[in-house]
């Protein structure tokens, strides 16, 4: 790909088609005056074409100083931007760093008194466009910052700009997951290889924007595949409780079979012998003598 970097920091082909899939290579229709050498050409329609290999050694760049810094807390990813919340939060779950998803309250990095005051050592961002006010304090600061940029992105206080197309949300969620992983390759926690399971298990989907709606109707639909299922199982148990009865009525008429009927009675047999008008002797009484005196 690229002469200045060592052979086993180039991109790989699988790298490269991620790269053109997520539409990363596609800028908008301005180029900034500082982004010019970024760009490859530009279309008939007017769009911009990002030079892939120069995104991939910025990319590389990037995460060798995000690798530099010795606590991961003091990188502060910054995303104001909603396809890049679910992006920034997984990345800082996975290295460490603090993230800021959603507004960035003014002050955070220059007035001591406001409860989200921090003081990273380096920060990056989604869109410098709209993460102009952490950029604009963290140069008050000297803080260096890393940022995604277009074509069309303003680089003023942006130290290390990485070219990509920060538009789509399978753009973004692919830039935050290929500068994950290599941050974690140079800091040894991932083994640099072939990403699945003898390597990295994490897939570029879990840094993709998801929309509310389509996760509340895929709740919807695992919710009524359970009722469906509890359903099939309620049915079931009632089938097998009617069988159960099935099988003890059956057991009853067996066994009023087996009892003993009229046929097999014999009643005209006699009656042991013994005289029935006798009364019966009292207890203890001793047995009445024989009269002929035992002879």
């Amino acid at each position: 790909m690229s002469a200045k970097l060592p052979s086993v920091l180039n991109a790989t082909e699988e790298d490269i088609q991620l790269l053109l899939a997520a539409q990363s290579h596609l800028g908008t229709k301005n180029v900034d005056k500082a982004m010019e050498g970024y760009v490859w050409k530009r279309r008939a329609d007017g769009i911009h074409v990002i030079n892939v290999g120069k995104t991939w050694e910025k990319i590389v760049l990037a995460a060798r100083v995000l690798a530099a810094v010795e606590n991961p807390a003091d990188v502060c990813v910054i995303s104001a931007r909603p396809y890049g919340h679910r992006a920034v939060l997984k990345y800082a779950s996975l290295t460490g760093a603090s993230p800021i998803a959603g507004r960035f309250t003014p002050g955070s990095f220059t007035n001591y008194i406001t409860r989200s005051f921090k003081e990273p050592r380096i920060i990056v961002v989604t869109d410098p466009r709209v993460d102009h006010q952490a950029i604009r304090e963290a140069a008050y600061v000297n803080i260096p910052v890393i940022a995604f940029c277009d074509t069309d992105a303003p680089l003023k206080h942006v130290d290390v700009a990485i070219p990509i197309n920060n538009k789509s949300r399978h753009s973004v969620g692919l830039a935050w997951y290929l500068l994950c992983r290599e941050v974690l390759r140079l800091r040894g926690t991932v083994p640099r290889g072939p990403t699945g399971p003898s390597g990295w298990d994490v897939l570029p989907d879990l840094f993709f924007y998801r929309d509310p709606e389509e996760i509340e109707r895929e709740a919807a639909e695992k919710a009524a595949a359970l009722a469906e299922g509890d359903a099939d199982a309620a049915a079931t148990d009632a089938a097998a409780a009617v069988a159960q009865e099935w099988n003890a009525g059956n057991a009853a008429d067996a066994v009023f079979a087996a009892e003993p009927t009229d046929a097999a009675l014999d009643w005209s047999a006699d009656p042991a012998a013994g005289d029935w008008a006798a009364e019966p002797a009292p207890a203890g009484a001793a047995p009445a003598a024989d009269a002929t005196g035992g002879w």
